[in-house]
């Protein structure tokens, strides 16, 4: 990664599940952060201005369990982007190259109130190296596409839906449509054609109280 994209401008290790991050000048990183922390505990971080708006790329990593040597072998095994301001989702593929969204309208998508769930393409066999789940060899993994909303998203969802940020990762398709499918509810691709040309439910119509009046 780094051979591509050159040195990180910084490197974050994240400080607890809510998203806390400290972050190292990659100097420091690599002179002594490395070591104490564990690698795979560092996240690249890249940022770049994209037509008005800050997208801030973090590469997070996986090791080999077998391999305990200084500096093992890593493969990333997540992409977190965050975008400020907040985008409309339909512009997430003009400010992320990388992002080639399906554009079928049936490639499976799911939403909750917060984020979007969308999978690109078919299970790869090789994407169980860097899962790190119970059971994960018995399950097909594919690529992702997780976009959030830290305000939430609306009811009836348009391309205009503010996004703040986007995991590019692996997920079970098994595993959301039978386990999660209480919170995952299944939508049309938000990249078709299709999904751009709806129209919005009508509004149910107000009763007009009518009053009663004694005989």
């Amino acid at each position: 990664m780094r051979t591509k994209l050159g040195p990180p401008q910084s490197v974050r290790d994240k400080k607890s599940a809510l998203r806390f991050y400290r972050y190292y000048p990659f100097a420091d990183w690599e002179k002594s952060y490395k070591k104490r922390l564990g690698p795979q505990n560092g996240e690249d971080v890249y940022t770049y201005k994209r037509d008005g708006v800050d997208v801030r790329y973090s590469f997070a990593y996986v090791t080999d369990p077998e391999d305990i040597t200084e500096s093992p072998m890593m493969w990333v095994n997540l992409v977190d982007i965050e975008f400020n301001p907040p985008v409309p989702i339909g512009k997430i593929p003009s400010l992320v190259p990388e992002f080639k969204p399906p554009v079928e309208p049936n490639a499976p998508a799911f939403r909750s109130n917060i984020m979007v769930l969308l999978f690109s393409g078919t299970p790869s066999p090789a994407a169980r190296a860097i899962v790190r789940e119970p059971g994960s060899e018995r399950l097909d993994w594919f690529l992702t596409f997780q976009m959030f909303a830290l305000q939430g998203l609306p009811e009836f969802l348009t391309p205009q839906a503010p996004i703040d940020r986007m995991e590019i990762g692996i997920h079970s398709l098994k595993t959301v449509r039978e386990r999660q499918r209480l919170t995952h509810e299944p939508i049309l691709n938000p990249f078709s054609k299709e999904f751009a040309m709806r129209v919005p439910p009508p509004k149910p119509a107000r009763k007009v109280p009518v009053p009663k009046y004694a005989d």
